[in-house]
């Protein structure tokens, strides 16, 4: 736990600004009022008016612009050696720092609270994302007010906040229209929030709030509508807007795209530039990238390249359709990332060509943890069906492969790929205990403030360390108190020593890692390491902590992680285990845990719904996150609800949940009632009543009744018309624990991406219609 002392800040700051700068009044917020300074009289003539003094940043303070990618590993972006051309972070690092040993968590939530917190992820109870919450301090994803944000903090003292994108920090049972709000964007600093809560979303048809309010896009994807794009305008106007009304009034802004997780979803001339690039393969790949690293710079010149894990196959043991399929999985994610480089590129020439655009401190950090291994060995048409432990085939990718990074699908590439824009480290996304998780490029731009242009940065930096080096530039105080809750202190170290000097000693020298039981920990460049389980492993994972082997590095000495030296130095690495646990019942990792799906289904999380069997929404109640709906997933159950058919007809929606990804939807059309079963896109099955249903009051029923006990297993079901049976069906699969990350359960309607393309979503309902009632059996 580190402080930044007044000594230290005014050094940091020109000469003569620091203590005119220097808030020494702000270790409790939200600031005091000033007193009244007027004169009160009888009446107006004889008294004194005086305004409250306008809350104000520090003079010459500087405006903030933080950018966060997603699942973007180290050797991705050609910035840092990588073979996805990004040109507009390219530039940025040539009038800013490249950050070469700079660390994240090696998942996304915790990655998040860390950031916008300066405390370590365990500290905010971000252990893990959200939806897998368990019921221990350092995982229950309860983020309290003892851990203030960056946003809450730059609003006391005089700046306007916003954020847009990924947010993905609020407790799963909290999303709901009910609120709670104090953990969501609105509730922890930002004055305007607009983007999506989940860990990933469509990127054609995503599921979007605007504060605190569900919002639709305002295009089509057939319009050309893609979220990213979306995110950079209402972010320009954002800042122009702010820019115009109080010029002299900093901001601080938090863009967070939901690139380049999965799905990957690209404009097709983007992937199609890309055809043919990746053909050689991923250990091509690997060689070519950690040729351009070392040109360019960013690693050492002895530096080596980790070879590939014995998991994962060599291209050249593929077979002809394997290498055809993982090559344009890769052209298609290349694809979204250069387009996200465009995007960001649009934010950042609009930021720079404002007014005070040399005192904008850009600090953009490419990725919350290495590459996504959660396609499995394969990739996938549907990430959500692998994260329920169901995989997909070769075969069934090729069938659509052009349809790839469109909106037909929620694509992710193969594990391998996920290791080779990881160069040259080991590992990937999840494996906290090596570099391919836990490292990331950054770079911070601050023209006004940095000397030396084009730089690389080598000192050991971690996401703990963004907080700090924010309030030192803004040349502010880390608060003691805020709202009367007594602040955790710092876990990070402001960078602001670095920025002028490349050889300054660290400040950061010891940091722990930890995610899914794989563990980790750093200390004056010697590194602990443990792996525990495989990331692409959804299911049935054994806990088997007994049988961890810990591996030793010197990074002073190795910069790739490539030479476990724990035989050689057994005491070095003994002290190191025990440094870590010292760390870790500091800072709430305990007790490990390594399960992935199986959390999700934990019953003792906080829950709107749990224990109850009987609910009934009214027409238009719509956007019903998951966690907050009733849970059907292989259970029998019961829906209905009676619904007014004039002589003219009514079609549309009757209830409906999940999305073109896998759901369900109770509807009419054409006369007829139906229902679908969309087992992750892969197979619909489909009820439909042989004859129209009748003029008048009709009760209409759907019925399922589980009979398969593993896991994806189905059962029978049917549909019933006043009390009548009309048609029933056997369903094989049935989604078993999660439809989404973000699609909703919607009462009279499909929002989002439409759960069959029997219609076009939204496809409202029509008519008149009783509340619909569903009862869990």
């Amino acid at each position: 736990m580190r402080f930044f002392h007044a000594s230290l800040l005014a050094l940091a700051l020109p000469v003569g600004q620091a203590l005119a700068t220097t808030n020494t009044e702000g270790r409790v917020l939200p600031l005091p009022p000033a007193a009244f300074k007027g004169e009160i009289g009888t009446t107006y003539k004889d008294s004194k008016p005086d305004f409250p003094v306008q809350l104000k940043a520090p003079e010459g303070a500087p405006n903030v612009l933080v950018i966060l990618l997603d699942d973007v590993g180290f050797g991705a972006m050609s910035t840092f050696g990588g073979m996805v051309d990004t040109p507009a972070l390219d530039r940025l690092a040539d009038n800013g720092l490249r950050y070469n040993r700079f660390h994240t968590t090696a998942l996304c939530s915790p990655t998040r609270s860390a950031l916008l917190t300066g405390r370590n992820h365990h500290q905010v109870g971000s252990g893990m994302i959200t939806e897998l919450a368990i019921g221990y301090p350092g995982y229950n994803s309860m983020w309290g007010a003892e851990s203030v944000t960056i946003s809450e903090v730059l609003k006391n003292h005089g700046y306007n906040t916003a954020m847009f994108g990924k947010w993905h920090n609020t407790p799963d049972w909290e999303t709901s229209p009910a609120g709670p709000f104090d953990r969501w964007p609105t509730g922890k600093g930002f004055e305007y929030f607009y983007g999506f809560l989940g860990g990933e979303v469509s990127q054609y048809e995503p599921q979007l709030y605007q504060n605190t309010e569900a919002v639709e896009p305002a295009t089509t994807p057939e319009q050309g509508y893609h979220l990213t794009s979306d995110i950079t305008d209402r972010a320009i106007n954002w800042v122009h807007t702010r820019d115009s009304i109080a010029p002299n009034k900093p901001w601080f802004v938090y863009w967070a795209p939901g690139a380049a997780h999965a799905p990957h979803h690209a404009p097709q001339s983007y992937i199609d530039k890309y055809k043919g690039r990746f053909d050689k393969g991923w250990d091509a790949y690997r060689e070519q990238a950690f040729a351009r690293q070392k040109k360019l710079g960013v690693i050492p010149a002895d530096a080596k390249l980790t070879p590939r894990p014995a998991e994962l196959p060599a291209w050249d043991s593929l077979s002809a359709d394997e290498k055809k399929l993982f090559a344009r999985q890769m052209e298609v994610y290349a694809g979204f990332l250069e387009h996200t480089d465009h995007e960001t590129g649009r934010l950042l020439n609009a930021v720079r060509e404002m007014p005070r655009g040399d005192n904008t401190l850009v600090i953009y950090i490419t990725g919350d943890n290495g590459g996504s291994a959660e396609g499995s060995m394969t990739g996938t048409l549907n990430n959500m069906a692998t994260q329920n432990g169901i995989p997909d085939s070769v075969a069934a990718q090729l069938a659509v492969l052009d349809e790839l990074g469109g909106p037909k699908h929620e694509d992710h590439f193969a594990v391998p790929w996920a290791w080779a824009i990881n160069t040259p480290f080991q590992w990937m996304k999840q494996v906290a205990s090596h570099l391919g998780g836990i490292r990331n490029g950054m770079v911070i731009s601050w023209p006004k403030r940095i000397e030396a242009e084009g730089g690389l940065r080598s000192q050991f930096s971690h996401v703990t360390d963004i907080a700090p080096t924010i309030y030192e530039a803004v040349g502010i105080p880390m608060p003691e108190e805020v709202s009367g809750a007594k602040q955790t202190p710092l876990a990070g170290t402001s960078l602001l020593y670095s920025l002028n000097d490349a050889k300054a000693a660290d400040q950061h020298r010891t940091q722990y890692f930890e995610m899914y039981g794989s563990r980790a920990i750093y200390s004056d460049g010697w590194m602990a390491s443990v792996k525990h389980s495989q990331p692409w492993d959804m299911l049935n994972r054994k806990g088997d902590f007994e049988n961890d082997q810990w591996e030793l590095y010197n990074l002073n000495e190795d910069f790739s992680q490539a030479n476990d030296l724990a035989a050689r130095h057994p005491e070095k690495l003994k002290a190191l285990q025990a440094l870590f646990d010292q760390q870790a019942k500091a800072n709430q990792v305990y007790p490990l845990d390594d399960r992935f799906v199986e959390r999700g289904m934990d019953q003792t999380r906080p829950s709107l719904v749990r224990g109850r069997t009987d609910f009934s929404f009214r027409p238009g109640t719509v956007r019903i996150p998951e966690g907050s709906a009733p849970n059907t997933k292989m259970r029998s159950h019961r829906i209905s609800t009676t619904i007014n058919i004039p002589a003219g007809g009514v079609e549309g929606v009757i209830a409906a949940q999940g999305g073109s990804a896998g759901g369900w939807s109770l509807y009419v059309k054409d006369g007829h009632l139906l229902y679908v079963n969309n087992f992750f896109g892969k197979k619909s099955d489909v009820l439909r009543s042989a004859a129209p249903l009748p003029v008048g009051e009709v009760e209409v029923v759907f019925e399922y009744t589980q009979e398969v006990k593993q896991w994806a297993g189905g059962g029978s079901a049917r549909l019933l018309v006043n009390g009548k049976p009309v048609v029933k069906g056997t369903f094989a699969n049935v989604v078993p624990g999660r439809f989404s990350a973000t699609e909703t359960l919607d009462i009279g309607a499909d929002l989002g991406s439409a759960v069959t393309e029997d219609y076009h979503g939204p496809f409202r309902f029509n008519g008149s219609m009783q509340p619909v009632q569903f009862k869990l059996l």
